[in-house]
C-alpha cells in the first residue's frame, strides 16, 4: 500500500462486554464465555448480561427501532462507540457494515408467521434486507456517504475493512466506517451449523467447547457467538491513530465443495503472501488466525501459514476459544485483538496450547478470515 491507513476508532459489542476496558480485562482470564444454552441445545456465546441490557436500551430509543433486527442495533451500538473515538462530527463518512446471515432472528419471526397464518407483515421486505444494516447505521450516525452492506460468508468484516482501503486510496472518500454484525443464535442458524456436524456435544466437552487451533482434536468443535465491531479508517497518519493497516491480501480459490477450503489453504496462502509482498517474514511478530474450531479449517489455515512462513512461525493465536464463531463481524474482531495486544504489548495466547510464546516487542501483527467459498482475506496491522 502507497499509503498507510489509520484506525482511529473501534466499537465492539460481543461476549466479552460492551466497553474497552471490559473486553481487555475478559482477554486476561482464561475462561471461556461459551455455555451450553438449553433452550438452543447447544454451545453458544451471548452478549453479556450489561450488553443486553445497552442494547434494549437503543431498542427503546425510537419507535422504529422497536422493529429493526438484533444485528442493526448491535451495529448502532458498536459504531456510536468507534465514531465517538475517532471524533467524527461532520457526518461525511462512507459505511460499509456487512452481515453474514443478516437480519436472520427477524427473518425467522416473519416465516413463522407466514406459516402460521399465511400472510407476512409489510414491513418484513426492508426489515430484513441486507442493505438494512448501513441504512439504519447512516441514518443513526448521520452520514451523508456511501452506505454498503454485503455478505462474504465469514469474511464479511474484513472484506468491508478492504473496500474501506479501496475508496479511501481512490480518492473517492476521506473517511470510512467498516465492520460485520452477527445476531444468529436462532433454532434454525444453530440447526443449519449441526447438520454439517460442525458443533460439539454436551456430553464429554472439556472446559473450553471451542478447541479452536487444536490440531489433535478428533472432532469439530465449532461454536457460534454473536457480535458487532468496526473500525474507523482514515488515510494516512493521523496523530489520534490506534494502529495502522500498512498491508491487505486476498483471494479465492477454486472448490470442490462449496462449505470448504482446499487441504493446503490455497486461498490464505495467496492472500497472506499478497499481504505480505516483499515484508521480511521475521518482522511479523503474531498472527490472529481465522481457527474456527473444524477440522478442515483449523488445520488447512496451520498448512498454509507453515507454507508462508517456514520453520520460524509467528507467535499464534485465535480468540475463538473465548468468543466463538461471530461468523461476519469476526474478523473485526480479530482485528482488534490485534490492535489491543499492539497497544498493550501483550500477546493473548490460547490457554490450552502449549505453544511458546516469544518474549518481544509486538510492531506488526497479521490477521487472517476465510469464509465458506474460500474467500480469504489478509490484513498486516502496525503499532502506531
Amino acid at each position: 500500500m502507497k499509503t498507510p491507513i489509520a484506525i482511529t476508532g473501534l466499537g465492539s459489542i460481543s461476549p466479552l462486554g460492551s466497553n474497552a476496558e471490559e473486553q481487555w480485562n475478559a482477554y486476561q482470564e482464561t475462561t471461556t464465555k461459551i455455555a451450553w444454552e438449553e433452550e438452543l441445545e447447544a454451545f453458544t456465546a451471548r452478549l453479556t448480561p450489561e450488553g443486553q441490557k445497552a442494547i434494549q436500551a437503543i431498542r427503546r430509543e425510537d419507535k422504529n427501532y422497536l422493529r429493526i433486527d438484533p444485528s442493526v442495533l448491535y451495529a448502532l451500538y458498536a459504531g456510536r462507540i468507534a465514531v465517538a473515538q475517532a471524533g467524527w462530527k461532520d457526518g461525511d463518512f462512507g459505511i460499509n457494515v456487512g452481515s453474514s446471515r443478516g437480519a436472520t432472528q427477524l427473518f425467522e419471526k416473519f416465516f413463522e408467521t407466514y406459516k402460521e397464518r399465511n400472510i407476512v407483515p409489510t414491513r418484513a421486505s426492508p426489515s430484513t434486507t441486507l442493505g438494512n444494516i448501513s441504512s439504519w447505521l447512516a441514518n443513526d450516525l448521520k452520514s451523508t456517504g456511501p452506505d454498503i452492506s454485503h455478505s462474504i460468508t465469514c469474511s464479511t468484516a474484513l472484506h468491508a475493512l478492504l473496500n474501506g482501503v479501496a475508496w479511501l486510496q481512490s480518492g473517492m472518500a476521506k473517511k470510512f466506517l467498516v465492520g460485520g454484525s452477527e445476531a444468529a443464535l436462532t433454532p434454525f442458524t444453530i440447526a443449519q451449523i449441526r447438520a454439517m456436524k460442525l458443533t460439539p456435544t454436551e456430553e464429554g466437552t472439556s472446559a473450553y467447547p471451542n478447541m479452536a487451533l487444536n490440531l489433535f482434536k478428533k472432532k469439530n468443535t465449532m461454536v457460534l457467538g454473536e457480535a458487532a465491531a468496526v473500525a474507523c479508517l482514515e488515510l494516512g497518519k493521523k496523530k489520534n491513530a490506534l494502529a495502522y493497516v500498512t498491508a491487505v491480501g486476498y483471494a479465492t480459490e477454486m472448490l470442490d465443495h462449496a462449505v470448504s477450503i482446499s487441504n493446503e489453504g490455497l486461498c490464505f496462502q495467496k492472500s497472506m503472501k499478497m499481504a505480505l509482498g516483499k515484508t521480511d517474514l521475521s518482522e511479523i511478530d503474531a498472527i490472529v488466525m481465522h481457527a474456527p474450531g473444524t477440522l478442515k479449517g483449523d488445520t488447512s489455515e496451520m498448512g498454509a501459514v507453515k507454507a508462508v512462513f517456514g520453520e520460524e512461525l509467528p507467535m499464534l493465536t485465535t480468540n475463538k476459544w473465548k468468543i466463538g464463531h461471530t461468523f461476519g463481524a469476526s474478523g473485526l474482531l480479530s482485528l482488534e485483538l490485534a490492535i489491543n495486544m499492539l497497544q498493550e504489548q501483550r500477546f493473548i495466547g490460547v490457554p490450552y496450547l502449549k505453544d511458546k510464546t516469544k518474549d518481544q516487542a509486538l510492531n506488526k501483527i497479521m490477521v487472517n478470515a476465510v469464509g465458506f467459498g474460500g474467500n480469504a482475506v489478509s490484513i498486516i496491522v502496525e503499532k502506531a
